[in-house]
């Protein structure tokens, strides 16, 4: 009976020691990923960690330099640092992920905002709310375990401080000594070279104010009169169209090309079959991924509007828009707007007589996961309520074709222009096929989901000009922005394609001179502009 107690007795005292170890296992592994993770998805590797983070042994030599109050004063503030650097590198994937940048603390706290409205206009409030809540838990979860994890390590450290002691001496000569033959032991981007580098980024972020308001003042056409502004476009309508996601890597990725190049060379045949011509050109979008508003401001002002803080600025400017020279010029200024489902004052600023947003257009149809409605049903509004009404004067349209907006599930298909109705005939699309979430476990499901939404889009507009479009019309359309990483790869670049459509040859002889390629698809040796620079450029080629 002795023997069986004391067997028993030495079981859950193991137990304990297999716990404590395994505990401070998990905390070692916590420390190190704070220490050495990168801030990239796509580097996230077993190799990243065969690294010495030089900062832990600073801080361990430290520790066993401290009495017990010092150790305690040192562990936890350690702690907490660790724990904001793992939350900052966790979003930092996240945003590689979505707009191929890290993120910056002093620009991009709006993007939480944008990113929740994404997550409930594509998945519900209760889907958006449960990954909030996730999130929320995420990050106060790691600063408490990364604390305690420090705390746990810093007592291993003194408990066994003559092991401590020659680890980190035989450490901090290795890697002097491999430091001097050249052999890399340390971290190629070691954590005081990253903070240090955020904290040029905010340095950089804070004067950008100053920087943009700089720019903001250099403006040829402020003070253009109107009898002079579009000379060229008079009796027009003109519309200016952004295709959502609509990039380089549609037309030249091997693996979206193939159908987004037949759809683009098919409409062209349709359409100079119908009497049009086209060139086509590149622009550099200040974004990627998404924060479409940053590129149509960019595109309408004329400015380089790469984050929201420029963005705030020149809302609240007066900065003649290409919308306001149209305005100026006595043309009537309108926005088909099926995305602004929210008060939006920033209309007033482009310079819009109205704005038809998405709850007063009139649709009845279901909602394809981001988009509100389909393409041609945002096309079909504008041709009744502002092309097609008799004697209507010269109207500037600027319209968001949204169903090429991720997640690219589902997608609605072309119908019949006449059948439109309230859109209520979408019903049966929206229900057919695999769901977004199923469709972003696949990331080739994703890029063939993506390229179909772009020729969606495409379609949409060629047929729209092949049914509605007259001699009177010019059609410009171009992407916002390239798709998320997911899609495109890492270091797509930044381009997306331009496009003019007229029937009228003298409008397409006034940009001659821009060496753009002939017809729906620029070429890879297409001249590329800044996004910022088309307002001039546009106003330019077709003022007195």
């Amino acid at each position: 009976m002795a023997e069986s107690g004391g067997g028993a007795g030495r079981r859950p005292g193991r137990l304990r020691t297999a716990a404590a170890w395994l505990t401070s296992i998990l905390a070692l592994l916590l420390v190190v990923f704070a220490l050495l993770a990168p801030n990239q998805l796509t580097l996230l590797t077993p190799g990243a960690f065969l690294r010495l983070p030089v900062e832990a042994l600073l801080v361990v030599a430290l520790v066993l330099l401290l009495p017990a109050w010092g150790r305690r004063v040192v562990a936890v503030p350690v702690g907490v640092a660790l724990g904001l650097l793992a939350i900052v590198k966790v979003v930092d994937m996240g945003f590689f992920a979505v707009l191929a940048r890290p993120f910056n603390p002093v620009f991009d706290w709006v993007s939480f905002g944008a990113g929740a409205d994404f997550l409930e206009e594509s998945y519900g409030r209760t889907g958006a709310v449960v990954a909030m809540v996730a999130a929320g838990l995420l990050a106060v979860g790691l600063l408490v375990l990364m604390t305690l994890s420090v705390l746990r390590l810093t007592r291993l450290v003194v408990g066994h401080r003559r092991a401590a002691t020659h680890t980190v001496s035989v450490l901090g000569a290795a890697c002097v000594v491999c430091a001097l033959f050249g052999v890399q032991i340390l971290p190629d981007v070691p954590v005081s070279t990253l903070t240090y580098d955020r904290v040029l980024q905010v340095q950089a972020a804070l004067r950008d104010q100053e920087v943009f308001a700089a720019e903001a003042r250099v403006d040829a056409f402020r003070d253009v009169p109107g009898d002079r502004l579009l000379t060229s476009l008079r009796g027009k309508d003109v519309v200016l169209a952004f295709v959502e996601s609509y990039g380089r890597s549609a037309i030249e990725d091997p693996a979206i090309a193939p159908g987004v190049g037949a759809t683009l060379d098919n409409g062209y045949t349709r359409l100079r079959t119908a009497g049009y011509t086209a060139r086509s050109g590149w622009l550099t979008s200040p974004t990627t991924g998404g924060g479409s508003w940053l590129a149509h401001a960019t595109m309408l002002s004329g400015l380089w509007i790469n984050n929201q803080q420029r963005y705030t600025h020149l809302v609240a400017s007066d900065r003649m828009t290409l919308n306001r020279a149209f305005q100026r010029a006595d043309w009537r200024t309108v926005g088909v707007m099926p995305g602004i489902t929210q008060t939006w004052p920033e209309g007033r600023f482009f310079g819009y007589d109205e704005v038809h947003a998405s709850k007063e257009l009139g649709y009845r149809g279901p909602q394809f996961s981001w988009a509100q409605m389909p393409d041609q049903y945002t096309l079909s509004v504008f041709e009744q309520r502002e092309h097609a009404l008799p004697g209507h004067p010269p109207v500037m349209a600027t319209i968001p074709l949204v169903s090429s907006h991720a997640p690219w599930h589902p997608i609605p298909e072309l119908i019949g222009w006449d059948q439109l109705g309230d859109g209520s005939v979408f019903g049966p699309m929206a229900e057919t096929g695999e769901s977004s979430d199923e469709g972003w476990r696949d990331s080739a499901r994703v890029r063939v989901q993506y390229g179909r939404a772009v020729e969606y889009s495409l379609n949409t507009v060629v047929s729209y000009l092949e049914r509605y479009g007259d001699d009177d019309l010019v059609f410009v359309f171009l992407g916002d922005h390239q798709p998320a990483p997911l899609v495109t790869g890492e270091n797509a670049g930044h381009d997306v394609p331009v496009t003019i459509v007229a029937k009228d040859p003298a409008v397409l002889d006034r940009i001659s001179g821009w060496n753009w390629q002939d017809g729906l698809k620029p070429g890879p040796d297409t001249p590329v502009w800044r996004m910022s620079d088309f307002r001039d450029r546009f106003l330019t080629a077709f003022g007195s």
